[in-house]
């Protein structure tokens, strides 16, 4: 944390972020990027530098964030149908060029517990992704290793060119956490 406060970062998972773009060029030509789960602000804070000026980024959390350059916010749980639909509303009928999501449950530390939460928030990040997303566009969704995760990167690859796993070297290497990184979305 000292080093994400030292360069100007709201925490230190901004460098999952980092790590990932820097392979994947995952802001090359994006415009438009939706946060879920984004407080407080860092992988936010990072993709509207990435695109610059030109760029825009809808962020979204239950929890509140404060206010950062370029970045909209929207306060909201997103497993409620019409906080869903008010955050779907506010982004432009063209879609969206990358849909982040860090989000991840409140930790029991029982794995059992965990993993199935972990699940769900990325099924649901997975489904919006598929709602809002640019033809080509791609999306960064956090995911536990465990029960439930080759289905859902079966059900990815059904719907994106490239679908992988990523686990960045800023992630703590006992973290059960993953990133799927699905690339060249297509309409099917």
């Amino acid at each position: 944390m000292q080093r994400a406060q030292r360069e100007g970062w709201r925490s230190r998972a901004v460098f999952k972020l980092e790590e990932i773009d820097r392979r994947e060029r995952l802001f090359a030509g994006a415009h438009l990027c939706l946060d879920l789960g984004a407080a407080p602000g860092a992988w936010s804070q990072y993709a509207a530098r990435r695109m610059g000026g030109a760029g825009k980024v809808l962020a979204s959390d239950i929890l509140p964030m404060p206010e950062l350059p370029g970045v909209e916010f929207l306060q909201a749980d997103l497993r409620e149908a019409r906080q869903l639909e008010r955050l779907i509303a506010r982004l432009p009928p063209q879609g969206v060029d990358v849909v982040l999501s860090d989000m991840a449950p409140n930790l029991s530390g029982e794995p059992s517990v965990d993993q199935p939460r972990s699940l769900e928030l990325a099924q649901g990040a997975l489904e919006l992704a598929l709602r809002v997303l640019k033809p080509g566009g791609s999306a960064l969704i956090k995911v536990f290793e465990g029960a439930g995760l080759e289905e859902l990167v079966a059900s990815a690859r059904g719907h994106f060119g490239t679908v992988k796993r990523i686990k960045p070297g800023a992630s703590r290497s006992r973290s059960p956490e993953t990133y799927l990184l699905a690339r060249q979305f297509r309409l099917v």
